[in-house]
């Protein structure tokens, strides 16, 4: 998702995401299939393959939010 102000997704939307991957990665370890993950989880499949293939190659850490996408641009000093 793109903003005009060049950002990405807010804190808290981050967080959300972040959860689901966690709760994914716990149904990976049970070995739920990606389409049922998918629906109980309510994201896309391609989604779910996604995380899988990184949870395969690094374990369930890499599945953890690696913080906002762009650093602010202005400073803030600028802000006030």
């Amino acid at each position: 998702m793109r903003y005009p102000q060049g950002g990405g997704l807010t804190a808290e939307r981050q967080q959300f995401r972040e959860r689901l991957r966690l709760q994914a990665a716990k149904l990976f370890a049970l070995g739920k299939v990606s389409a049922a993950i998918a629906k109980d989880l309510r994201v896309s499949v391609r989604s779910v393959q996604r995380w899988r293939r990184t949870w395969d190659e690094d374990g369930p850490r890499s599945l953890r939010s690696q913080g906002p996408a762009s650093l602010p641009r202005l400073s803030e000093q600028q802000f006030a």
